[in-house]
C-alpha cells in the first residue's frame, strides 16, 4: 500500500482531522514525559521536522528549564529536485538559516541550546542506518528523553531515522519516542494502521501554538509550491492547519 505524502494531502478527510480516537487520547503531563532534571533529544530527519513535530513541547520544556540538545540530520537542500529557484547550492546555505530562525521564534534559549548538524545526504538514509546509529550514538548519554520520527510514518528517511534513533537510545540507556508527522496525513480509512494505545496527548496553550505557527512560517522555502515542475510546498495550507491544533502527540 502506497500511503499518503504531505505533498498529496489535497482531501480534508485525513486523520488529523477526522479520526475519532483523537479526542480520546490520554493526556501526558510534561513533567511524566520528560522527568526533572532530564535532558530532552529531538533529532530531525529534515529541517522543520523539529518544528512540525515537538515545536510546542520544546517551548514547554525550555520553560520548565530542561537541557535541550537538536541534531539536524539532513541540511534538506535536496527538498526542491531541478527547481531553478531553490537550487540544491542555495537551500544548502537557506535552510540552515530557516531553522535558526525557526528556534527563535519559538523562543528557545539559543545560548544553551545544543544543536549538531549531521550533513547527511537527503532522500537515501535509508543506506545510511548503521551510519546514522553510531552518529546519534556519540551524542546521547543515559537519562536522556529521546524524540524522533515514527518508525512507521510512511516516509524512507522519517523511518530510517526513528528506527536509527530508537536503537543509539537503546545502546546508550536513553529512553526513545516516536512523534507521527505524515501519518496525520493518511486517508482516515487509514486509521487503524496508527498505534492508538501508544499514544499520548500534551496540551499547549494558544499563546504556545501560536509561537510554533510563526515558527513553522519561518522555513520560507518549503512554502510554495512550483506547477511547472511537479513540485507541492511541503508545508501545505493543510500542513500548517494542523499545526494549530492544540495539542502535540507521541508514541510511548
Amino acid at each position: 500500500m502506497k500511503l499518503l505524502s504531505l505533498s498529496e494531502s489535497g482531501q480534508p478527510a485525513q486523520i488529523w482531522n477526522s479520526a475519532p480516537q483523537l479526542d480520546n487520547i490520554p493526556v501526558i503531563n510534561t513533567r511524566s514525559l520528560v522527568p526533572p532534571g532530564a535532558r530532552a533529544v529531538v533529532i530531525a530527519p529534515h529541517p522543520g521536522d523539529e518544528v512540525v513535530t515537538s515545536g510546542g513541547l520544546l517551548q514547554l520544556l525550555a520553560n520548565l528549564g530542561h537541557p535541550l540538545q537538536l541534531l539536524s540530520i539532513t541540511d534538506g537542500s535536496a527538498s526542491h529536485p531541478g527547481s531553478r529557484q531553490w537550487s540544491e547550492k542555495r537551500l544548502s546555505v537557506f535552510r540552515p538559516q530557516e531553522s535558526v530562525e525557526a528556534l527563535r521564534r519559538l523562543g528557545l534559549p539559543m545560548h544553551s541550546l545544543k544543536w549538531v548538524r549531521g550533513g547527511f545526504n537527503d532522500s537515501g538514509l535509508m543506506d545510511q542506518e548503521t551510519q546514522l546509529t553510531e552518529f546519534i550514538s556519540r551524542y546521547l548519554r543515559p537519562g536522556d528523553v529521546v524524540f524522533s520520527t515514527w518508525r512507521g510514518d510512511g516516509n524512507n528517511d522519517h523511518e530510517a531515522v526513528g528506527r536509527a534513533s530508537a536503537r543509539a537510545a537503546e545502546l546508550t540507556g536513553a529512553t526513545f519516542h516516536d512523534v507521527p508527522i505524515w501519518a496525520w496525513h493518511w486517508p482516515e480509512r487509514e486509521h487503524k494502521l496508527i498505534p492508538w494505545e501508544r499514544a499520548r496527548k500534551i496540551r499547549l496553550d494558544t499563546w504556545t501554538v501560536a509561537r510554533k505557527s510563526h515558527a513553522t512560517h519561518a522555513y520560507a522555502s518549503q512554502l510554495s509550491d512550483e506547477p511547472a515542475l511537479g513540485l507541492a510546498a511541503k508545508l501545505s495550507p493543510m500542513v500548517l492547519e494542523r499545526m494549530r491544533q492544540p495539542y502535540e502527540i507521541v508514541f510511548l
